[in-house]
């Protein structure tokens, strides 16, 4: 039996996921409208527009150096993430499943905790070690919390494949290699591509983590903490960070996209 649908109650809740959403969004959409302020003074309303200030920020080399930092971090990042993620995922799947709930938990920690709580923890790792802050230290911080993400999203998938169809392969004569190569690995490859994605996008913005582990490079989110700090350059700034919100929710609507067309597979 069908209930009446409440217009009263439909027009609340509309107006609740609105409110909320202005709330997270609204200040997004006013620093990336002072983006193409043409004034060096934020002020309300914007008098004039221009695209001045992305031709200054881009003549800026040090935005430009911490701008290819901040791709090689999340590139390099990614692809160690990516290896190292999926070969967790393939190891735990075959386990008990209380050992694969505690291993889950223990990869899980470093995007669970607050970010400064890792940073702080691989800063006095670092530390201990007596490694010197540098693009490695930094691009090892980021792959720790980068490897959840694909950790999950390969372990989702492997949850979900029948494992007739690897009993098949072997009855087909197929050896373990044979068959994860030929069937295994492309049933996976959507889970794994989406899951980079979110993963550089994560790497790509993190600050936290690149505070304590960065030494003397800096990277986009570094340059925008310290330009903030010192109160100076905030156009550019304004520029940035709408670079950074770009570059970021770019790979998290494609990795969203890819990974509801691999949770419709099979």
């Amino acid at each position: 039996m069908k209930h009446a649908r409440n217009p009263v109650a439909d027009m609340a809740i509309w107006a609740a996921a609105i409110a909320v959403l202005g709330f997270l969004l609204l200040p997004l959409v006013i620093v990336l409208l002072y983006a193409f302020d043409a004034s060096s003074v934020q002020v309300w309303p914007i008098r004039a527009f221009s695209l001045r200030w992305f031709a200054a920020t881009w003549a800026d080399e040090e935005v430009r150096g911490a701008l290819l930092i901040s791709l090689e971090v999340a590139g390099l990042a990614t692809l160690f993430a990516t290896v190292l993620g999926t070969l967790a995922a393939l190891g735990m799947n075959g386990l008990s499943t209380r050992t694969t709930q505690i291993g889950s938990f223990l990869l899980t920690l470093p995007i669970a905790l607050p970010g400064v709580l890792t940073g702080i923890a691989m800063n006095s790792f670092f530390t201990l070690l007596d490694i010197p802050f540098n693009l490695v230290t930094l691009v090892i911080a980021h792959t720790t919390f980068c490897m959840v993400i694909i950790f999950n999203n390969v372990m989702a998938r492997l949850r979900r494949l029948p494992p007739s169809l690897r009993e098949a392969a072997q009855d087909m004569g197929a050896t373990p290699w044979h068959g994860f190569i030929t069937i295994t690995l492309p049933l996976l490859a959507g889970s794994v591509m989406s899951g980079m994605l979110l993963a550089f996008a994560l790497s790509f913005d993190e600050v936290i983590v690149s505070t304590f582990t960065a030494g003397s490079e800096t990277t986009l989110p570094l340059w925008i903490f310290g330009a903030i700090r010192l109160g100076q350059h905030m156009p550019e700034v304004n520029v940035v960070v709408f670079a950074v919100i770009a570059i970021t929710i770019l790979p998290i609507i494609a990795g969203q996209k890819l990974a509801a067309s691999a949770s419709r597979e099979h």
